[in-house]
C-alpha cells in the first residue's frame, strides 16, 4: 500500500508538472522569438544607418575634392569658395536643437529617411548650374583653336586679324557678358550645401539613440563602432571619385572633346565636378528609402523591459493617476529648465572642461582649415593635377586618419591608462603632429619661371611691380592685354604669360598641337635677340619638385596618423571630468562650439590669407576679378603651413595647461586607476560632487539616449 500509494503520489506530481513545463516551454520560444525579432530589425536598422553615414560622409569629401575645380568654374576667390565649404554647418545649427529635442518624440526612422531626401536634394541642387551658365570657356588665343584663319599672336596691326573674326570673337564675348551679368550661379552651390547640412542634422543623433534604445546593452557599443567605421570608408570614395572625375572635361557629354585645347594639367582645367554630385545624390537617395519601411518603435530586449523608460511602464498607469502623471511630468519639466542656469554655470566652472573646449576649438581651426585647402596646397607648390591630389589623400592621408582613431583607442584599453593618461597621449600626439608639420616648410618647391612675375624677361629674378614688369622691349611692338591668361612654354623653359606678351609674330598647328614661331621674348641668355619657339602651355616645375613631393607624401602620411591617435584620449578626457548628469549638456556645448567657431569661420579666413599668396588673377569676361592663375609658391607655403603651425602651438599651450590642472587636483593613487573605470583623476572634489550634488530628481528623469542625444 506504501509502495502504491507513493507511485500514486509520484504519478499525480508528474502530472501537475507537465502543464508548468509546456508554459515554460511556450514563454521560452516567445521569448526567443520576440529575442529574434527584436535582433532582426535592430540589424537591418543598423544596415540601413551604416549605409547613410556611408553616403553622407562621401557627398562630405566629394564637396572637399571639388573646391579648385569650384573656383575656376565659378571664377571666385578662395575666401568666397570658404564661404561656400562653411554654409554647411550652417545649415546643420539651423536646425540642431529642433531635431534633438522634437525627433525623439516623432517617428525616427522617417525623420532619417526626411533629412536623405533632403540631403539629396541639396546635392543635386549644387550639380544645376552646369545646366544653366552654358559652356566652359577658357581664355585661348584664335590661333590655338581649330580654324582656318591663321592669326598671328603679337597684333601689330588690327587688319592682320579678319573682321569677321574680329566681329565673331567680340559678339561672343558680349553675348557672355550678358548671360553672366545677371547671376551668380555660385550661390546656388552655397544653397545646396546648406540644404545639405539641414538633411544631414537627424542622421546622427535620432540614429545612434535609436541603436542605443532598442539594441541589447552590451552590443550598443558594438554597433555605433560598426557605424562609425562605415563612415569613415566614405572619404575615402568621396576622393576617388573626386579623382576620376577632375580626369573628366566639364563639359562631356556636351562638347566635342577633340576640340578642347587644354589638357587636364592645365590650370585652367576643370572636371567635371558636377557628375560626381549627381552620383552622391542618387547614393544618399537610396540611402533613405529603408527608413520609411522600418517601424518608430522595436520590441525591447528583455534586458531592458524593467527600465522606468519602458513602454510597458505606461500598462501600469491607471485612468485614474494619468492626469497625475501628466502634472508631475510637467513638474519636471520646470524644474529641469529651472535647473539650465546652474547646470551651464557649473560646467563653464569646470577648469578642465574650459580649457580642453578652447584647445578643441583652436586645433580645429587649424585641422579644418588645413583639411579643406590641401588639395589646393598640393596643386600649386607641386604641381600636381587635381586628380593626383584627390587620389593620393583619398588612398593615403583618409585610412591613416582611420588606422590613429583606431590605435588611440586600442592603446588606451590595452594599456589601461588613467585620465591623466589620456590627457598626457593626447598632448603627445598633437605636439609631435604639429613637430613633423614643422618639417613640411623645408619640402617645398620654388616658383616657376613666368616672364614679368616670377622672373623679368632676361631671366633674373623678378622684383619690380608686377603688374608694370609684365610689359618688355621685346614685346613693346604688340598690342597685348595684361589681363589674358594663356601661358605658353618657351624653349628656354620659362612661362610666358601669352603668346602676345611672349613676342610671338607666328604660328602653325591647331589645338594642343600649336607651335610658335618667331617669339621675340623667347631666347636664351647666351644670344637673347635670336627669336625661339615655343608650345602650348605652362613648363613644368623644376627635376627636384617630384622629389619634394615624395617627401611631404610621406611626412603628411605620419602626420596625419600621429594627429588623430590623440582623438578617442581627449574625447574620454571629456566625458571623464565632467558631472554624470551634466555629460550630454556639456557634448551639446562642445559639439555647438567647434561648428560655430571652428567649422564655419576656419575655410574664410584660410581661404583670404591663400588669396593674399596670389601672383596672377583672371579677368571675368564683363570686368571684374575672377579666380587667381598664379600663386606665389614660396608665399603659399609660408601662410598654409605657418597659420595650420601657429593654430596648433596655440592648442598645445590650453592642452599643457589642461594637463597642469589634472595633475594639481588628482591624488597619486588615482593615477594608477583605469579610465574604463567609475573613477577619473578630475580629482576627489569634483567626483563627491557628482555624487552628493546630483539632484535626485534629474536622476529618476534619466532617459538611455539622453547620454546620445547631442
Amino acid at each position: 500500500m506504501e509502495i502504491s500509494s507513493k507511485e500514486n503520489t509520484q504519478f499525480f506530481s508528474n502530472n501537475t508538472i507537465l502543464p508548468v513545463d509546456r508554459s515554460s516551454f511556450k514563454s521560452e520560444s516567445s521569448a526567443s522569438k520576440e529575442k529574434q525579432s527584436c535582433c532582426g530589425g535592430i540589424k537591418i536598422f543598423l544596415g540601413a544607418l551604416s549605409f547613410v553615414y556611408f553616403a553622407k560622409a562621401l557627398s562630405g569629401s566629394y564637396l572637399k575634392s571639388t573646391i579648385t575645380q569650384i573656383e575656376r568654374r565659378f571664377d571666385i576667390p578662395s575666401s568666397l569658395v570658404g564661404v561656400i565649404d562653411g554654409s554647411f554647418e550652417i545649415g546643420n545649427l539651423l536646425i540642431i536643437i529642433l531635431v534633438s529635442y522634437f525627433g525623439a518624440k516623432l517617428h525616427r526612422p522617417r525623420i532619417i529617411g526626411a533629412g536623405c531626401l533632403i540631403m539629396s536634394a541639396g546635392t543635386f541642387l549644387i550639380a544645376m548650374p552646369q545646366f544653366f551658365m552654358g559652356r566652359y570657356r577658357y581664355e585661348r588665343f584664335p590661333s590655338t583653336i581649330n580654324s582656318t584663319v591663321s592669326i598671328s599672336p603679337c597684333l601689330q596691326d588690327k587688319s592682320q586679324t579678319p573682321l569677321s573674326a574680329l566681329e565673331k570673337s567680340q559678339a561672343k564675348i558680349n553675348a557672355g557678358c550678358e548671360k553672366e551679368a545677371g547671376s551668380s550661379m555660385w550661390i546656388y552651390v552655397l544653397l545646396g550645401n546648406l540644404l545639405r547640412g539641414i538633411g544631414e542634422t537627424p542622421i546622427q543623433p535620432l540614429g545612434i539613440t535609436y541603436i542605443d534604445d532598442y539594441a541589447i546593452e552590451e552590443n550598443a557599443a558594438l554597433y555605433i563602432g560598426c557605424v562609425q567605421t562605415v563612415a569613415i570608408i566614405g572619404p575615402i570614395f568621396g576622393f576617388l571619385l573626386g579623382s576620376l572625375c577632375a580626369k573628366l572635361y566639364v563639359d562631356i557629354g556636351f562638347v566635342d572633346l577633340d576640340s578642347v585645347t587644354i589638357t587636364h594639367k592645365d590650370v585652367q582645367w576643370v572636371g567635371a565636378w558636377w557628375l560626381g554630385y549627381l552620383i552622391a545624390g542618387v547614393i544618399s537617395v537610396l540611402a533613405g528609402i529603408p527608413f520609411w519601411f522600418l517601424p518608430k518603435h522595436l520590441p525591447k530586449p528583455e534586458s531592458r523591459k524593467d527600465s522606468s523608460t519602458s513602454s510597458e511602464h505606461s500598462k501600469f498607469i491607471t485612468e485614474d493617476n494619468k492626469d497625475q502623471h501628466k502634472s508631475y511630468q510637467q513638474q519636471v519639466k520646470i524644474a529641469e529648465m529651472a535647473k539650465f542656469l546652474p547646470s551651464l554655470k557649473n560646467l563653464f566652472g569646470n577648469p578642465v572642461y574650459i580649457l580642453y573646449l578652447c584647445a578643441s576649438i583652436i586645433q580645429f581651426n587649424s585641422l579644418i582649415g588645413m583639411v579643406t585647402y590641401k588639395p589646393k596646397y598640393i596643386e600649386q607648390q607641386y604641381g600636381q593635377t587635381s586628380s593626383k591630389t584627390n587620389f593620393v589623400i583619398g588612398l593615403i592621408n583618409i585610412p591613416a586618419v582611420a588606422f590613429g582613431i583606431f590605435s588611440g583607442g586600442l592603446i588606451m584599453k590595452k594599456f589601461r591608462i588613467s585620465v591623466l593618461g589620456a590627457a598626457k597621449l593626447s598632448l603627445g600626439s598633437s605636439f609631435f603632429g604639429y613637430l613633423l608639420l614643422l618639417s613640411l616648410f623645408a619640402m617645398g618647391c620654388e616658383n616657376s619661371d613666368v616672364a614679368g612675375l616670377t622672373v623679368s624677361y632676361h631671366g633674373t629674378k623678378q622684383m619690380t611691380d608686377y603688374e608694370q614688369a609684365l610689359f618688355s622691349e621685346c614685346n613693346s611692338g604688340c598690342a597685348c592685354s595684361k589681363n589674358d591668361w594663356d601661358p605658353i612654354c618657351g624653349e628656354n623653359g620659362i612661362t610666358y604669360i601669352s603668346a602676345c606678351l611672349a613676342g610671338c609674330q607666328a604660328s602653325n598647328g591647331s589645338g594642343k598641337n600649336t607651335v610658335f614661331f618667331n617669339c621675340s621674348c623667347v631666347g636664351t641668355l647666351q644670344s637673347p635677340s635670336r627669336s625661339s619657339s615655343a608650345v602650348v602651355g605652362p613648363c613644368q616645375k623644376g627635376n627636384e619638385c617630384p622629389k619634394m613631393f615624395l617627401y611631404f607624401l610621406v611626412i603628411s602620411v605620419i602626420t596625419s596618423y600621429t594627429l588623430s591617435v590623440g582623438g578617442t584620449p581627449g574625447y574620454i578626457l571629456l566625458l571623464r571630468c565632467i558631472k554624470p548628469h551634466l555629460k550630454s549638456f556639456a557634448l551639446g556645448i562642445y559639439t555647438l562650439a567647434i561648428r560655430v567657431l571652428a567649422g564655419i569661420p576656419a575655410p574664410v579666413y584660410f581661404g583670404v590669407a591663400i588669396d593674399t599668396t596670389c601672383l596672377k588673377w583672371g579677368s571675368k569676361r564683363c570686368g571684374g576679378r575672377g579666380a587667381c592663375r598664379l600663386y606665389d609658391s614660396s608665399a603659399l607655403r609660408y601662410v598654409y603651413l605657418g597659420l595650420t603651425l601657429v593654430l596648433g602651438t596655440v592648442s598645445i599651450f590650453f592642452s599643457v595647461a589642461v594637463l597642469w590642472v589634472l595633475r594639481k587636483r588628482s591624488s597619486p593613487q588615482d593615477e594608477t586607476l583605469s579610465a574604463n573605470g567609475e573613477r577619473g583623476t578630475c580629482g576627489t572634489k569634483s567626483r563627491k560632487d557628482n555624487f552628493v550634488n546630483s539632484d535626485r530628481l534629474i536622476q529618476t528623469t534619466y532617459w538611455p539616449e539622453k547620454e546620445t542625444r547631442l
